[in-house]
């Protein structure tokens, strides 16, 4: 069940003794990616780094995954498909050509992409996509760029801000799709949908 404003969230609890620790968002999606291909379980995830670690408030304590003193954490999964194939992610999805010019579109399930607080309000089990989408001009773009380590490049005109459970997207050129920091590929249009409550993760 996805977490309620004001409720309290996870357990504690540790690892499982089958759970499989990483260190990144990249490796917790090949985690999920080949898992949910395959049709096997999930395994519970023990997480030491990544932007989806680092807005649970992980430490990177890799005996604290196995002791009493870890948090169980239930954790919201972002799925879409490219040129018909499934894909997941954990942490966000990025549509750009570039940075620094042309439409950027970002799909937060976490709050970081690296040193940037991209989605303040975000939340990876509230049941929710938080989505940013603009086309600024590059005087924009330098200031947002100085404001994002902060979280406080939003509110913007320029900007469209919306919480959702899936969305639809179109681009007028083929443009990069960016899962958990990685090309999975180009498209011109694109569903996205989250998966509540899919993984388990431990910190």
């Amino acid at each position: 069940m996805t977490i309620e404003k004001g409720a309290p969230w996870g357990e504690e609890g540790p690892l499982a003794g089958d759970g499989v620790v990483v260190r990144d968002d990249q490796a917790l999606r090949a985690v999920v990616e080949d898992a949910m291909r395959s049709g096997a379980p999930l395994p519970e995830i023990g997480l030491l780094g990544g932007d989806l670690c680092r807005t649970v408030g992980g430490r990177g304590d890799a005996a604290r995954l196995r002791s009493v003193d870890a948090t169980r954490l239930p954790i919201d999964v972002g799925r879409t498909e490219i040129d018909g194939v499934e894909h997941w992610f954990v942490a966000h999805l990025v549509a750009r050509r570039s940075w620094w010019r042309g439409r950027v579109v970002a799909v937060m399930n976490a709050q970081w992409i690296g040193a940037w607080d991209v989605a303040p309000r975000s939340h990876p089990n509230d049941g929710l996509l938080d989505v940013f989408d603009g086309d600024l001009g590059f005087d924009d773009r330098i200031k947002a760029r100085h404001r994002l380590p902060t979280g406080t490049h939003v509110p913007h005109p320029g900007i469209r801000q919306r919480r959702v459970r899936s969305l639809e997207l179109e681009f007028a050129t083929p443009t990069p799709i960016h899962l958990d920091g990685t090309v999975a590929g180009r498209v011109t249009a694109l569903s996205v949908t989250l998966l509540p409550d899919l993984l388990t993760c431990v910190v």
